[in-house]
């Protein structure tokens, strides 16, 4: 088990996970990721959620990966 977590950002600020979350391995990170960034496009709020990043780290700060929010909504009509 590993602890990750998870922050947010645009260029307009960051949201910090204090907590992190669990994981067995790195798929697994990214499925939580992924479903983070659902969970959170999928609430209702007035959010452009285009231009926002979720940036995955370990417990000692190490970004693993970033998931930009654009690749799970795709792209604009």
């Amino acid at each position: 088990m590993a602890q990750v977590y998870f922050h947010c950002s645009n260029t307009q600020g960051i949201l910090i996970d204090s907590r992190g979350t669990s994981v067995t391995d790195i798929i697994e990170a990214r499925e939580e990721a992924s479903g983070m960034v659902r969970s959170l496009v999928a609430a209702p709020n007035l959010e452009d959620w285009r231009s926002w990043v979720l940036h995955v780290s370990d417990e000692d700060g190490e970004e693993i990966f970033v998931l930009p929010f654009a690749s799970v909504l795709g792209k604009p009509h």
